[in-house]
């Protein structure tokens, strides 16, 4: 694909600035707890959590999203859909899976290319039409073609790292001066916690943007990308909040933020210019054309969330048509 450098430079980069934040913190608490000489044995232990994260992780997102594998016999569509996108990214056919959830979407997960699967939810059957669908399907195949799902496995247990390093000195006893540094070490953990998870949360913005694209390269519409994130977002708006949150901890690998849907939908009425609930190539068109408007909360939304401005997404996505 085209342009997947920047990508993964940013990936790269930012898994080298978290390793870095870990690595001090290792080295400060260290010194702290009085094992200067174990920094390689703390680093080794870090970086088998990381290790574990890698492997379990796609076995932790199946039995989270209660997916099951879907034979050609059960699925002849989506098996032809993902066959013919798979084709054209040139690399292996992913498998094929369903999570049972109603909550509308779609999501990728596996180590590589060659272990890649992919995923709709029950929600999204019967929602999208054939080629909203595909465009969707080729988002996810983009996915793993970039290979951008497991850095980002491996960097969102980073934080969780600092976290667990800050909880630990903040709460080590010692009595004195021991308590105050403990204390200093683990403020300063808990900020290392914080950078972590806005540069986790930037990570997946940014490979969402290289997504879409993705799924243009592959021939997909992008009005029919378009359309089928604007049906998402209602879709998702209107599944009850405790099924929102049955599934909340894996909403970095969905296609939209399934948390954010309600706070979306004010945006995205302005794109709509006919009212008829889907984006045509017309609309996008004139949205090519136009300036949009994103509310100020909302871009305070985009900081602290998994993907990037519905809007702002879509405006992308005409500029591509």
């Amino acid at each position: 694909m085209k342009g997947t450098w920047k990508l993964k430079l940013r990936l790269w980069f930012s898994m080298l600035v978290m390793f870095g934040l870990v690595y001090v913190l290792i080295m400060l608490a260290g010194n702290f707890l009085g094992f200067r000489g174990f920094y390689g044995f703390y680093a080794i232990s870090g970086l088998f959590v990381l290790f574990l994260q890698y492997i379990f992780g796609p076995k932790i997102v199946e039995s989270s999203m209660g997916v099951h594998q879907l034979s050609e016999a059960e699925a002849p569509e989506l098996h032809q859909i993902v066959e013919e996108l798979a084709l054209a990214a040139n690399i292996p056919k992913p498998k094929v899976g369903i999570s049972n959830t109603m909550v509308p979407n779609a999501f990728a997960y596996g180590r590589s290319k060659r272990s890649g699967h992919v995923c709709v939810t029950r929600g999204i059957l019967g929602l999208l039409d054939h080629d909203e669908l595909k465009a969707v399907l080729g988002h996810e195949i983009s996915h793993i073609k970039h290979n951008d799902m497991a850095i980002t496995t491996i960097v969102s247990a980073i934080p969780l790292i600092c976290y667990y390093i800050s909880f630990s000195l903040m709460f080590s006893g010692g009595g004195g001066d021991n308590d105050n540094g403990g204390a200093i070490l683990g403020i300063i953990a808990l900020f290392a916690y914080i950078l972590g998870q806005l540069i986790v949360l930037f990570i997946s913005r940014i490979r969402e943007y290289y997504a879409d694209a993705g799924s243009v390269e592959l021939g997909c519409q992008p009005e029919k990308l378009a359309s089928a994130l604007y049906k998402l977002v209602y879709g998702a708006a209107r599944v009850p909040n405790q099924e929102i949150k049955d599934v909340e901890g894996t909403k970095a690998f969905f296609l939209t933020d399934i948390s954010n849907a309600r706070n979306e939908i004010n945006d995205l009425s302005q794109i709509d210019f006919n009212k008829d609930g889907v984006i045509s190539k017309e609309e996008l068109d004139l949205l090519k054309n136009n300036q949009i408007k994103v509310s100020g909360s909302s871009k305070m939304m985009e900081l602290l969330s998994t993907h990037p401005d519905m809007l702002k997404r879509i405006k992308r996505l005409a500029d591509m048509n």
